[in-house]
């Protein structure tokens, strides 16, 4: 095999963590930036993970009653104007829409032929689905409505960053309507706990769940609740969102129905979504100078065999263990679903290609030569563990063991990320704790303090220190009891979690 380099990634993620990202994303055949400023191009490996995340979404989302459709990309600008603080937070977003064609005109195409009402490319959709809902919601028994919708949104976006900030990007985002505002609140908790579930049993990330304070919270919304992780360079990402709209929506709208007691009341609405922006919270999470560590039940191929013909007179017989190994462990069972096997059967050297899906994060890689016929082992190695660490054992063995091996190997990732947060976790109990706390050598984590004062409060500490307040966490151990707040003085009920964030 050939000899492997020091470090897969450079700049290793000491030396400059954003760098470091940009080239994993590269290295790893996750993404590329299009032609088209601040989009990306999702290669098939980057887009196999977003259809896996995609998948057991969309199956957690079905259990818990919702259904799929589909709504226009092009938003009338007036349906945005009835819902003004909606429209305030999105503003200086928003892609317009202000021709229907184009013509040629000294040998260059010109927009012509003006709509008489622009459109927006799609935000996000509470309007255009609200409309929707106002027609097809009449009666109390048209309630609840459970609706989510998997599509593109466009956010003009003026500093790019593959996965994390891009101006168009994939995700989902729920919207319900609800008969009282006890369904609905109870809606938003509930989505807002599947967001949760999903990154600890699905991408091993331990996030904190919370609510935002009103200087963070979704536009329009009465209380926005999220789930906030911690990446190896001790900043936060949101992960996921989930919002009591009230009836803001529903009266701008005009989602009204017939109630029980024959009285007309505006239905109360939720959203919530994920996008992904998960795969880089994901990359940042798990990987290291070697690239990308993928948590095995997301992974697009979760084991690789690495069929290894130093002679062409073996190739064949190689070639057909590695086919019949991977028949028996597809034959395995990972969380309900086979295992997902590739052969990798490309003439290319065996360094190589180890080192390739080293860089892709697979989770298990299986090496088979001539030799391991005779003897009937298996070379098998961990992509949570360095990348010369093999392990000799019968094949029959390395069937039996790929479901405990990959589900090991998930519990290392979570244990990893669960105890690097903890260890970048402080309590402080004044302002100069919190400053001294974010211009340490470390730049910080997260700062647990208490905290009762304003948005101007919050904003200001944000041009100061970079920092916000990501979440009000649900953790009673977190959150603590009351105290006097590190600004202000005044009570607070208890403590918040401040972090620099992406």
């Amino acid at each position: 095999m050939a000899k492997a380099p020091q470090n897969a990634i450079s700049p290793t993620r000491a030396e400059d963590f954003p760098e470091w990202y940009q080239q994993v994303v590269r290295a790893a055949d996750l993404a590329e930036n299009s032609e088209v400023r601040g989009c990306m191009v999702i290669k098939p490996w980057g887009y196999g993970l977003w259809e896996r995340i995609q998948r057991q979404l969309d199956a957690m989302f079905k259990e818990t009653g919702h259904k799929n459709a589909y709504f226009p990309l092009l938003i009338p600008v007036s349906y945005l104007e009835k819902e003004a603080t909606h429209v305030e937070g999105f503003a200086t977003e928003c892609a317009v829409v202000t021709h229907h064609r184009l013509e040629l005109k000294d040998g260059k195409m010109v927009p012509s032929g003006e709509l008489t009402e622009p459109y927006v490319i799609r935000p996000t959709s509470e309007t255009i689905i609200g409309a929707a809902f106002a027609r097809w919601v009449q009666s109390w028994r048209d309630l609840p409505l459970l609706i989510n919708q998997w599509a593109n949104v466009m956010r003009w976006e003026m500093r790019p960053r593959l996965f994390l900030r891009t101006a168009e990007f994939l995700w989902q985002e729920g919207h319900t309507a609800h008969e009282t505002p006890e369904e609905a609140m109870a809606e938003t908790k509930l989505m807002h706990g599947v967001y949760e579930r999903f990154l600890r049993d699905h991408l091993a990330i331990p996030a904190i769940p919370g609510e935002k304070t009103e200087a963070e919270r979704f536009p329009g919304a009465l209380n926005t609740f999220t789930v906030e992780a911690m990446v190896q360079d001790r900043k936060a990402i949101q992960a996921g969102t989930s919002h009591f709209l009230g009836q803001n929506f529903s009266k701008a709208a005009n989602i009204e129905f017939e109630s029980r007691e024959e009285r007309r009341e505006f239905a109360w609405t939720t959203s919530w979504g994920v996008s992904t922006r998960l795969i880089g919270t994901l990359i940042m999470a798990h990987g290291d100078d070697d690239g990308v560590i993928l948590p095995p039940r997301v992974a697009p191929t979760q084991v690789v065999i690495l069929p290894v013909t130093p002679k062409p007179e073996t190739r064949d017989a190689v070639i057909a263990a590695c086919r019949e190994l991977a028949a028996q462990l597809r034959g395995q069972s990972f969380h309900g679903e086979p295992v997902l096997v590739e052969v990798d059967e490309r003439d290319l050297g065996g360094g190589v290609k180890n080192w390739e899906w080293i860089k892709k994060g697979v989770p298990v890689r299986l090496e088979i030569g001539p030799r391991d016929l005779e003897s009937g082992n298996v070379a098998l190695a961990r992509r949570d563990r360095g990348p010369k660490e093999k392990e000799f054992l019968p094949m029959a063995d390395a069937v039996r063991s790929i479901v405990a091996t990959l589900q090991s190997i998930h519990d290392t990732l979570l244990e990893r990320a669960s105890a690097f947060r903890e260890a970048n976790t402080v309590e402080v109990d004044s302002m100069d704790a919190l400053k001294a706390f974010f211009a340490s050598e470390t730049g910080g984590g997260f700062a647990l303090a208490h905290w009762a004062g304003s948005a101007g409060d919050e904003d200001a500490l944000a041009k100061e220190l970079k920092i916000t307040v990501r979440c009000i966490p649900n953790d009673p151990a977190l959150r603590g009891g009351p105290g006097p707040c590190i600004g202000t003085g005044q009570p607070a009920e208890g403590r918040v979690v401040f972090a620099k964030a992406y």
